[in-house]
């Protein structure tokens, strides 16, 4: 298999819950006949290799699908030879014979976890998963049900691509499912698509890329163009691992690579953090009294190697996280770290500027200064947290946004400015935490906030205080000076109003993490207890009152 002339690539894995239920062992209703799965050696394959064993549709349905939950739609809808194509009708005819299928997909609804949802899995069995008129005409369906019902829709493809046999009316397909889709996710509705071995051509190109949340599996191939065809026009070799999952991933277009032993209890744990939320869910405290903080910054405690990072945050002030990756434009940034959590029973986006805590680290993340895909991935997650009225949640710590060649080719000074824009009118709570450094534009770009809060040892500042003295005094010495007039503490800048609390650090926050979060989880769940304070126009009159000025 061309798989085989790839190597191994690392995967995202995701842990599977304890107490899961049991995979679904319920059989589809006819026409569909379900054949026995393929006989596998003894020794199981490693994740990457799995797309070698390609799952028919009913045996991805007994996988996924509550068992017996599953109920099969518009089964009758079959292909036609719209264009008299030679042999076509026969093809097709002995196809359905052979494996029961009337096309290259099967559309019905079930429930996954105990949560009813639409599904639909594709089939490369039937003509390598090729788009006609019929599959198009189920996914169509499909999403119009799915929007009629309100539900969710789970989506597996597996494709090769148009289907040649059907000419134009099968390039239709791409535009005629995207509607429905659009309509679909214009009601706030959840598209999840799996993406499987393989999956290119007019699907990747259409709605298989269209997804709230798009995974896949472990190297499976994803493209619009396939490898031998981008071979024969460049006439040079690809080079190892192209347009696998891993390259997908590391290119930003996908937020996930998901093992399939993993994938029913990733599915589950989605669409639980998808249930729409009732105003106030996230009550459980009001902001809490918080100590006295100092008003001098502890450099010690803010520049130690041990202090934690926003991973860590995450890990220590929300009670689950599942990360999504990439920008769906160029890359996946390690600067910013972004996915759903959950805070007090609610579901939030949390989205955070993340440092490393040693070289190898720092150099993965730059230093935690993040290029103009990091700050599009984060505005990404913000529509998407607006999409199901999810809570925003931002922990910023940087030095600054990234200042280099590729960075300025990319876009970083708009990458900054949408943001500022975009935030400002977000229709949905947006709570900041400055955690540590808090560097210009860089840091403001996930500040435009309806609360601020800071860490008393952290600093926010329009400048370095060096960068300051270096540009005022041209005496970078006179950094410390520079800090004391640029006022960049936290307590100078709550009593600015520019933020809303300061919580106190104790012993600081590398010695006292675990500690200190708990303040951090009760001064996020106060604030988020009244969702009504919460919203674009407090927003903005928050920010329209900064500003000392003069008027004749």
């Amino acid at each position: 298999m061309l798989v085989d002339l790839f190597k191994k690539a690392r995967y995202i894995s995701v842990n599977k819950p304890q107490g899961a239920p049991e995979a679904a062992a319920g059989k589809p209703p006819e026409p569909v006949k379900p054949e026995p799965p393929k006989t596998e050696p003894r020794n199981k394959k490693t994740p990457a290799q799995q797309t070698s064993n390609r799952m028919s549709a009913p045996e991805r349905l007994r996988l996924i699908c509550d068992g017996g939950s599953f109920s099969e739609l518009d089964a009758g809808v079959r292909s036609e030879n719209p264009l008299g194509f030679e042999g076509y009708s026969e093809k097709t005819a002995a196809l359905r014979v052979r494996h029961g299928l009337n096309d290259a997909v099967i559309t019905g609804e079930c429930r996954i976890g105990g949560h009813p949802c639409m599904i639909g899995v594709m089939d490369t069995r039937f003509m390598m998963g090729s788009m006609g008129s019929a599959l198009g005409e189920r996914l169509t369906r499909l999403f119009e049900n799915a929007s009629e019902r309100r539900l969710p829709v789970i989506l597996f493809t597996a494709s090769g691509g148009a289907r040649m046999q059907e000419g134009i009316l099968s390039l239709m397909q791409m535009a005629k499912v995207s509607a429905a889709v659009g309509r679909h996710s214009a009601k706030g509705l959840l598209y999840i698509t799996v993406l499987t071995d393989p999956t290119t051509g007019g699907v990747t190109a259409s709605f298989a890329m269209l997804g709230d949340v798009i995974l896949a599996e472990p190297g499976a191939l994803v493209g619009f163009a396939g490898p031998r065809v981008i071979e024969s026009t460049i006439r040079s070799k690809l080079p190892e691992g192209f347009q696998r999952a891993e390259f997908v991933l590391e290119h930003g277009f996908i937020d996930a690579i998901v093992p399939r032993d993993d994938m029913r209890e990733t599915l589950v744990k989605l669409l639980a953090w998808h249930i729409p939320a009732s105003d106030g869910e996230c009550a459980a405290a009001p902001i809490p009294e918080l100590p006295p903080a100092s008003a001098q910054v502890n450099k010690e405690a803010l520049y130690h190697k041990n202090r934690p990072s926003a991973v860590d945050w995450i890990g220590l002030v929300f009670d689950s996280f599942f990360e999504l990756h990439g920008d769906r434009l160029f890359g996946d940034d390690a600067a910013i770290t972004g996915g759903l959590a959950m805070l007090g029973g609610c579901p939030v986006t949390v989205i955070g500027q993340t440092k490393g805590k040693n070289t190898k680290e720092n150099i993965l993340r730059n230093f935690g200064m993040p290029h103009p895909e990091g700050y599009r991935k984060a505005l990404r997650l913000m529509k998407q947290a607006e999409k199901f009225r999810r809570p925003v949640v931002c922990i910023v710590d940087t030095a600054g946004a990234f200042c280099g060649i590729g960075a300025e080719e990319r876009g970083q000074g708009e990458a900054i400015a949408r943001n500022l824009m975009e935030m400002s009118s977000l229709d949905t709570p947006i709570l900041t935490l400055f955690t540590g450094e808090g560097g210009s534009g860089g840091a403001l770009a996930m500040a435009v906030a309806d609360k601020c809060f800071m860490l008393e040892n952290a600093i926010y500042s329009v400048i370095s205080p060096r960068g300051c003295a270096s540009i005022l005094w041209k005496d970078p010495s006179r950094e410390d000076e520079a800090a004391q007039k640029l006022k960049i503490t936290a307590r100078e800048l709550f009593s600015m109003n520019i933020v809303d609390a300061v919580i106190p650090e104790f012993s600081g926050a590398h010695l006292e993490g675990a500690r200190i979060a708990k303040l951090i989880r009760q001064t996020l769940l106060g604030a988020l207890s009244d969702p009504y304070t919460l919203n674009p126009e407090t927003r903005y009159a928050r920010f329209r009152k900064f500003g000392v000025y003069a008027e004749d």
